[in-house]
């Protein structure tokens, strides 16, 4: 078969456009061109999983794709993470990150490695703790509490949600403090923990800020905090570190995505997450439970990771819960 010059020609245009066609979608495809998977490791319906909707119903927004919230709840809020280490650092698999990465592999054999194995996205909030008991405990204040321990070891059990969470270690270290041993219940999530209290099956339970409409409605009673200062939202409440236990215990939380993101996709994120903070949807989720705006971008969280990394082991000895060899 024989071409003619012009034939030929357009032979050769039209090869170029069809490959041209073909290339365009990876070549000049921008970031996000499908829905994002962001994973929330705990239970639907406790606090974090509706502040993590409200962060990604303001990212869909920013991002102009839909970000979908998935929730893996159990392992003390590690499956997401587990989830980042097996998925492609494309961008579309993204999880919330607690300081559990930076601790639990100090206490037992994990999937992933903290300082190798992620994408600090960005830091965005943190949780307020506290516990609580039922409304008609006998257990009015933090005393009460102290006393019955003292005269019953181990017999009084507290939950929390998980194994190593925050939760779970500042009572340790607050039991530790004051002399008291206590008996620790583990749950997936927030919610789990809450109705274990309310049916009577735990005395207390030790969490973020879940419990909030239940002290609000009077069915549970709040008898400290432990950040470093009371909350604005129970003023009222002492913080165990006031009450002469030197336990402070604050938790930043964030996004992260597995490693050898594209630095260009992980800016995009960064500062569509930092958007999503002034999003009214946001803000009145933080506000119903409390939690403060402590935003870090991916340098500063990286950072902040590696040092919580070297602190967290620090007080995993100082506990003796750390790995037995």
């Amino acid at each position: 078969m024989q071409f003619n010059p012009t034939t030929r020609r357009q032979f050769v245009q039209t090869g170029i456009a069809t490959a041209a066609s073909f290339a365009l979608p990876t070549m000049a495809q921008t970031f996000p061109a499908r829905p994002l998977k962001l994973i929330c490791p705990w239970p639907a319906g406790g606090s974090s999983d509706i502040v993590m909707r409200a962060l990604a119903e303001a990212a869909t927004k920013v991002l102009g794709q839909q970000v979908v919230i998935e929730n893996k709840p159990g392992a003390s809020g590690m499956l997401g993470p587990n989830e980042l280490v097996k998925a492609a650092p494309d961008g579309y698999t993204l999880s919330q990150v607690t300081i559990g990465v930076a601790r639990l592999p100090h206490m037992q054999k994990m999937q992933f490695d903290p300082l190798k194995d992620f994408t600090y996205i960005a830091c965005l909030t943190g949780y307020t703790f506290g516990i609580v008991v039922k409304a008609d405990s006998p257990f009015k204040n933090i005393k009460d509490l102290v006393s019955y321990a003292k005269a019953n070891p181990g017999k009084f059990n507290y939950g929390s949600t998980g194994n190593g969470t925050t939760p779970h270690l500042a009572v340790e270290e607050f039991a530790n403090k004051a002399g008291i041993q206590l008996t620790h219940v583990p749950f997936k999530g927030s919610s789990d923990g809450l109705q274990a209290l309310l049916g009577g099956h735990i005395d207390a339970h030790s969490d973020a800020t879940g419990w909030g409409p239940h002290v609000e409605a009077g069915t549970m009673r709040l008898l400290a905090t432990y950040g470093s200062k009371r909350t604005k939202r129970w003023p009222t409440v002492p913080t165990l570190n006031e009450l002469g236990y030197d336990t402070v215990s604050d938790s930043p939380f964030g996004i992260a995505g597995p490693r050898g993101m594209d630095p260009k996709i992980v800016r995009q994120l960064q500062d569509g997450f930092k958007k999503t903070l002034n999003d009214p949807g946001v803000k009145a989720a933080f506000e119903k439970y409390d939690q403060p705006v402590i935003y870090m971008d991916s340098e500063t969280y990286t950072q902040f990771i590696l040092a919580s990394y070297v602190k967290e082991k620090r007080l995993i000895e100082k506990l003796g819960l750390g790995i037995k060899t």
